[in-house]
């Protein structure tokens, strides 16, 4: 229990450089302490003290806002950052070296007493807000972009963008390199790969004819108000002639 325990600790100090010391990761990160809390709630839950693992997970909910179903299964150095509002069905799986951020559900979609919560392969990363549903499989080295929906397989070593969620490319994470909230140079707009080359060309046509136009309307402007203060300016001296005039 205390390695696993060390292990999470060395986890946070790796990958959050707001973590100053051992001491303070222990003390006030809710992720570890979720994490340490639902070690004890599994082991009474696969004994079959199936409300007593209840009670816990729900008094380290109490705690720490992460909910943890006592029947997941959590691998080694699993990383909750912040962690409010995180839930974690009761037959999801998460793998080593996994880090999951604020927000993130891992649920089911059917009434099925069998598997119906994801699985998330080694080193994944689920940015914050993201929801993973289903019983599939989210592969090695994988990044769910924040707030993405997903609720279909995923490659290893895959980005995944949008709602639903789509497959954009590739992460850093195979190259070693941890990507906080899983952005990375190679997320792009998710929708634009889909429109035809012509249509994005001709949308981004019409956006610089109409940046033109409104140029050529701001000129315009500015030369509007300079006669008109010239008319205004005009007209006052004429008034003050005539005015001369008749007191002549």
């Amino acid at each position: 229990m205390f390695k696993r325990l060390r292990e999470d600790i060395a986890m946070v100090l790796e990958r959050d450089p707001a973590a100053r010391s051992t001491w303070e990761v222990l003390t006030l990160y809710p992720g570890v302490h979720a994490l340490a809390l639902h070690r004890l709630a599994n082991s009474l839950w696969l004994t079959n003290f199936k409300w007593s693992g209840r009670w816990v997970s729900q008094f380290a909910r109490f705690l720490t806002g992460i909910e943890i179903h006592p029947g997941a299964t959590m691998g080694r150095r699993v990383f909750i950052d912040h962690g409010m509002g995180v839930v974690i069905g009761e037959t999801a799986e998460v793998g080593d070296d996994c880090t999951i951020y604020q927000g993130v559900t891992l649920g089911g979609t059917t009434l099925n007493k069998g598997k119906r919560h994801p699985s998330l392969g080694r080193n994944v990363t689920v940015g914050a807000g993201a929801k993973v549903l289903g019983p599939f499989t989210v592969g090695d080295g994988a990044t769910i972009g924040s707030n993405a929906v997903v609720v279909k397989e995923v490659p290893a070593g895959a980005t995944v963008v949008g709602i639903p969620g789509r497959v954009i490319g590739g992460t850093a994470d195979k190259k070693g390199v941890f990507v906080p909230y899983g952005v990375c140079d190679e997320i792009v707009e998710p929708v634009e790969p889909t429109l035809a080359p012509e249509t994005t060309a001709h949308v981004k046509d019409i956006d610089h004819r109409i940046d033109e136009v409104m140029s050529q309307l701001d000129e315009l402007q500015e030369k509007f108000d300079e006669q008109q203060l010239a008319n205004d300016a005009k007209e006052s001296v004429d008034a003050g002639v005539n005015v001369r005039s008749v007191k002549s």
